[in-house]
């Protein structure tokens, strides 16, 4: 029987089921140990079950493994400390908490604009394993040059191509603050066809700004 709390005042169950790298352990150790059986004792692959045991063991068990892994660490991915957890993005992290409104990330992080633990793949949802194949491409490009080759300076870093409005616009269009300022509602067709830039049209043009991180006042959280 499944392990159960009761929730709150409203006495529902909540399952306390295990979490999906617990799962994946478990698959793998299993995986493991079928394996050894079959090279230990081959013969057991003469019966038919045997036959079947060592198809589950060989090629039905590894594709189901390396499935959930990939899912697992896609999902691990979307995590803020795991993009920052690379050290050439650390002052991209110090920017999230710059104590200037100016600074968009640093605002929607601060104020929750944007989930905390997700803020980096909430604002760059076609980066890396999100994106299409280029984007793709580009990640494992980064994966390479973080091991083989020299790494830029964190100044230096640029995006492929143009930031997409569409990132900002999934969630302001259609929101109070923005549909009833006349600005915006004047421009809507120009930032909607990406006309004209949220962030590179003396708007919204202070994003990460990680070159003038000595000369800025930092928020610290509980203060």
């Amino acid at each position: 029987m499944r392990n159960a709390s009761r929730c709150g005042e409203c006495g529902d169950i909540a399952l306390n089921l295990p979490s999906p790298e617990t799962l994946l352990y478990a698959l793998l150790v299993i995986t493991a140990v079928l394996i050894a059986i079959i090279v230990v004792r081959p013969a057991i692959t003469v019966s038919v079950a045997g036959k079947m045991l060592a198809f589950v063991a060989f090629c039905i068990l590894p594709v189901l493994c390396g499935s959930m892994a990939a899912s697992t660490h896609i999902e691990r991915s979307k995590q803020t400390k795991f993009c920052l957890s690379c050290h050439i993005m650390e002052p991209y992290g110090k920017s999230l908490y710059v104590d200037d409104p100016a600074y968009i990330p640093a605002a929607h992080f601060q104020n929750h604009r944007v989930p905390p633990d997700e803020a980096c793949y909430t604002c760059h949802t076609d980066y890396g394993l999100y994106g299409g194949v280029r984007a793709k491409l580009g990640g494992l490009r980064h994966i390479y040059i973080q091991y083989f080759g020299t790494p830029p300076r964190p100044e230096d870093i640029q995006l492929y191509k143009p930031y997409n409005n569409r990132e900002c616009l999934h969630c302001h269009a259609g929101a109070r603050s923005f549909e009833s300022n006349a600005v915006h509602t004047a421009i809507r067709d120009q930032l909607t066809s990406n006309e004209m830039s949220c962030i590179s049209s003396g708007c919204h043009d202070t994003v990460h700004n990680v070159k003038e991180q000595s000369k800025v006042k930092f928020w610290t959280p509980g203060q």
